[in-house]
């Protein structure tokens, strides 16, 4: 019984520092955009790589 007094205080501030990071992130935009990501890894990119400028 001793050892709640230590473990539910300690769940209760992992929690709230979950719902910190989480917080930050949706506020920073970490989530704005899930569609692009995958299709960029989907498009070819055809064009020949350019060459760097003589000089």
């Amino acid at each position: 019984m001793t050892s709640l007094y230590v473990l539910v205080p300690i769940s209760v501030a992992m929690v709230l520092g979950i719902l910190f990071v989480f917080w930050r992130a949706l506020e920073g935009g970490q989530f704005d955009d899930l569609d692009k990501p995958a299709i960029d890894v989907l498009m070819d990119d055809d064009s020949p790589p350019e060459e760097p400028p003589d000089g």
